[in-house]
């Protein structure tokens, strides 16, 4: 990656100069960034006013065509010989499989079709790539497979009520392990799937609801498969070795009360797992656990979020990542000295990328992903003995210069009870501080989820059309340790919609935003988020758009899907028995104080939050008179996929806010 502009030699003096003139202007341009804080106790709050918009001549609206044309690159596996790379791309407007050879070069589609195709994986002899398609956004995968260099595909599963991912291939090549779910189920199984036969046996057999296994990794042997077993609300897991013949199970990681333990690698040796804990204190660190004894040795003692990577196939070294306050970095360790270095990437979202692993077979090389708040996600290939990387594909569209994208800024606040809240924030160019502007507050999905310092196609748009928007990382979120993720127990649309309210309240304080001209935006939970806000605080937001969020949590539990019925409950109680909290934490209830007006937006085949949810919630805000519209995507699920949906839902996006935020017809 580049190391940034340097000065021509020009002499001492002049130098000197240019050099104070820049620093005092990157003093004030650069204000609001807060330096990364050593743990989250040590952030520091920003002052509003330090926030300031650049100056840009070449600034003004990016067309959110040359955003959608931008396209999306994720999900490689290298070829066992090392010379080519499979990976998924929406380069036709449609995520399918493309190849590339390692060395670069111009991607090769390998496959078309309307569904979404990911998780590609090579057999261990080169010859067959698997990997796993749904119907419409539907989320019932099956697995397929094709001939490597192109040819007929072959459907392995064929289960329309059965949902099979996750593929991972035995040493040998003669069994696949995936992720088993039948859809009428609350937990997923292992299941292993014979090449030659296609017969499928189930390897767990999960009778809890609220517990499900996944992440299967191969012993070198085949003998064994390590796995994690999950709570349905992420906040226990446990590490079982798993003998693939009869399906014994031993607890590696056994433990009192809830503790995260998760595996994501074993040394070639087959004597160490690479796993993650927040044992201690409630954060993420990364340890190494000996099979044998079961005793493990710390990697890092840190307070922010470390995850544990994958070791290299030579057993020379390993990876794990660690995210600062939204921003994430890679470190290499050598197992001989334990020293860990950090890969020279530039600042945004680094990590190791590939299936099975990021490492090259041969462990010269590794594939790695960046992106940025100005630069979409591309594939990196690292060399290991020259340190030196290289971009293997270009997602950008030419004509989409970072230098027009705002970018974004890490900021920090108090919220009404004291705790400090993380937030990025995108300033647009050439704004004036006189209290005018329009501002956007971006709610994000999960709540167990997090905005990080990626490219965000939202934030792009409406940030280069003069929108100031702000992505608060609100109680809830991950990557604060475990008490603050738990903070918004039982308390759904309560502290975390009011951690968004003073995020509203930070973008007036800047001194650019009028504060009767802030709208509200988000997916998922985000979309929850921008119902409830417009109803249980409607004094604070002139517009709102809602993608596929939730209405009602007693009618959402009767329509979602059985797994996230079991994750809601682990946030929000039990239906029966805690029902006054499902009932306090529902739009449903606040809809008639609304006052601004609401665009929803969802997907017709949406497993996770349906389409009655928004149905429901335009009905009732029609029968209330309030100002709404609603546009349902038929061919769509959780999240659209279909580049002319989603460029269609980013347009009546904008179109939403600049009718109600800036009075245009």
């Amino acid at each position: 990656m580049g190391q940034g502009t340097r000065f021509f030699e020009i002499s001492c003096q002049v130098l000197f100069s240019l050099c104070c003139l820049l620093w005092f202007f990157c003093i004030l341009l650069f204000a609001a960034d807060a330096p990364v804080a050593s743990a989250p106790e040590d952030r520091r709050i920003t002052d509003p006013k330090s926030v300031v918009s650049a100056s840009n001549p070449r600034a003004g609206p990016v067309a959110i065509s040359q955003l959608y044309y931008t396209r999306s690159t994720f999900g490689p596996a290298w070829s066992p010989d090392n010379r080519e790379i499979v990976f998924t791309s929406n380069l036709t407007g449609r995520f399918n499989l493309w190849k590339v050879p390692a060395s670069g070069g111009f991607p090769i589609q390998l496959l078309q079709s309307d569904e979404r195709q990911t998780g590609a994986v090579w057999s261990p002899d080169g010859k067959w790539i698997v990997f796993e398609q749904d119907l419409g956004g539907g989320e019932i995968y099956d697995l397929f497979a094709v001939p490597s260099d192109g040819g007929d595909l072959v459907n392995l599963t064929n289960t329309p009520n059965v949902s099979e991912s996750s593929a991972h291939w035995s040493p040998d090549g003669g069994t696949l392990a995936m992720s088993y779910w039948p859809k009428t189920a609350s937990s997923r199984d292992i299941a292993l799937l014979d090449w030659k036969t296609k017969k499928v046996r189930k390897l767990t057999d999960e009778q809890a609801k609220n517990r499900e296994w996944y992440a299967s990794i191969w012993s070198v042997d085949g003998k064994t498969i390590y796995a994690n077993r999950a709570n349905a609300g992420f906040t226990d897991c446990d590490v079982y070795r798993i003998d693939v013949a009869t399906g014994k199970l031993e607890n590696l990681t056994p433990h009192q009360g809830d503790v995260l333990y998760k595996v994501s690698s074993i040394s070639p040796d087959g004597k160490t797992l690479l796993v993650t804990s927040n044992q201690r204190g409630g954060y993420q660190n990364v340890a190494l656990l000996d099979v044998g004894s079961k005793q493990r040795t710390w990697v890092t003692d840190l307070k922010w979020e470390a995850d544990g990577g994958e070791f290299s196939p030579d057993g020379r070294s390993f990876t794990y990542t660690v995210n600062a306050d939204g921003r994430m970095d890679i470190y290499l360790v050598n197992r001989g000295t334990g020293h860990a270095e950090k890969l020279p990437f530039q600042e945004g979202i680094n990590s190791p990328a590939g299936n099975p692993r990021a490492y090259s077979p041969s462990s010269d090389r590794l594939l790695v992903s960046h992106q940025s708040s100005t630069q979409p996600a591309d594939l990196w290939v690292y060399d290991m003995a020259t340190r030196q990387s290289r971009q293997l594909t270009f997602s950008a569209v030419a004509s989409l210069n970072p230098s027009r994208l705002p970018s974004s800024q890490l900021v920090h606040y108090k919220t009404f009870d004291g705790k400090t809240i993380s937030a990025f924030l995108w300033v647009p160019f050439n704004l004036k501080r006189d209290g005018s502007n329009p501002g956007i507050v971006l709610p994000h999905g999960g709540p167990t989820g997090q905005t990080v310092d990626s490219f965000s196609r939202t934030a792009a748009a409406l940030a280069s059309r003069g929108y100031v928007c702000i992505a608060p990382n609100v109680r809830g979120s991950t990557g604060y340790g475990m008490e603050f993720q738990r903070a918004n127990y039982k308390d759904l649309g309560g502290g975390d919609l009011q951690d968004e309210v003073y995020a509203a309240h930070f973008l007036s304080a800047t001194g650019y935003v009028d504060a009767g001209k802030i709208g509200i935006t988000g997916g998922s939970y985000g979309g929850y988020m921008a119902m409830i806000a417009i109803g249980r605080t409607p004094e604070v937001w002139a517009a709102s758009v809602e993608l596929f969020g939730i209405t009602d949590w007693l009618t959402e539990q009767q329509h979602e899907e059985p797994t996230l019925q079991q994750y809601d409950q682990s946030i929000l109680g039990d239906p029966v028995k805690d029902r006054k909290s499902y009932e306090d934490a529902s739009p449903i209830k606040y809809f008639k104080n609304a006052k601004a007006p609401l665009l929803i937006l969802q997907g017709g085949n949406d497993i996770r939050d349906p389409k009655e949810e928004a149905a429901q919630a335009e009905t009732i805000l029609k029968t209330e008179g309030k100002v709404v519209e609603a546009h349902y995507y038929p061919d769509e699920g959780h999240g659209f996929s279909k580049r002319e949906n989603q460029i269609d839902a980013m347009q009546r996006t904008v179109d939403w806010f600049d009718r109600y935020l800036r009075n245009k017809p």
